[in-house]
This record gives C-alpha cells, sequence and structure tokens, in this order.
C-alpha cells in the first residue's frame, strides 16, 4: 500500500502537458510551419523569426481549438472565434489572443514549459523565440 501512495503523490513527470515537453530538434520545423503538438495541447509555429508556442486553448470558454487549413486560421468550434496564425484574435467573443508557452531551444532541441501559460493582450514580435 505504501508503494501504491508514493506512486499517486510523485510529481507529475516532464514529457506531457503542465511540464517540459520536447517537441522536436529545431531541424526537423521547416519555414514556415505550424505543428500541432497533442502530448503538450499545443501549436507550434515556425517562421524565419524563431518559434512560438500557442495553447489550443480558447481564451473564451476554454474550448480546443483546431487549426483550419481551408481558412488559414484557428476557428474555435464552441462559439465561432477566429485568430490568426500568431494567435491574435480576428473575430468572436474571445477576449484576448490564444496564451502562449516559453519556447526554449537548448543544443539544438526545441522544449515548452506547458506548466506556464502566459495570458497576453496582444501579439508582439519579441514573444517568438529566436532560432
Amino acid at each position: 500500500m505504501l508503494a501504491a501512495l508514493l506512486k499517486f503523490i510523485k510529481p507529475v513527470s516532464t514529457g506531457g502537458f503542465g511540464g517540459l515537453v520536447y517537441a522536436g530538434k529545431v531541424d526537423e520545423f521547416a519555414i514556415p510551419s505550424l505543428t500541432h503538438i497533442l502530448s503538450g495541447r499545443f501549436y507550434l509555429l515556425r517562421n524565419e523569426f524563431g518559434f512560438l508556442a500557442l495553447w489550443q486553448r480558447c481564451p473564451h470558454l476554454g474550448c480546443a481549438v483546431p487549426w483550419e487549413d481551408e481558412e488559414d486560421q484557428y476557428h474555435c468550434p464552441c462559439h465561432g472565434s477566429l485568430f490568426n496564425t500568431v494567435g491574435e484574435v480576428l473575430g468572436g467573443p474571445a477576449p484576448r489572443p490564444l496564451d502562449l508557452f516559453p519556447v526554449t531551444i537548448r543544443q539544438g532541441e526545441v522544449w515548452v514549459d506547458t506548466s506556464t501559460p502566459i495570458e497576453r493582450t496582444e501579439f508582439d514580435p519579441s514573444q517568438i523565440t529566436g532560432a
């Protein structure tokens, strides 16, 4: 019983949502590209300036927001909020852009810290992590 209890109270390990998530090697991401990292519940955008990790959660009511290739935007299925590639609100009831997760580049690898979502009021190029 003690072993089961210790396993239950042990902190969540890194590698999944709520911790540090390995997204891949920098060279694996084309410029430009948008990749859905399922284990971290975020989209990883790479453009000519670097990387941006956008939480897939709508800031309106928390629905999962899919990327729609045909529309070239994120489209929340719950109440119709629309977001551009950097997560800025284009329409709908969402009160602010999609939240970000901090991105770190270490030894050619992309790591995203999903334990610390960053709320923002607008997109700023300084939010992109260079690579």
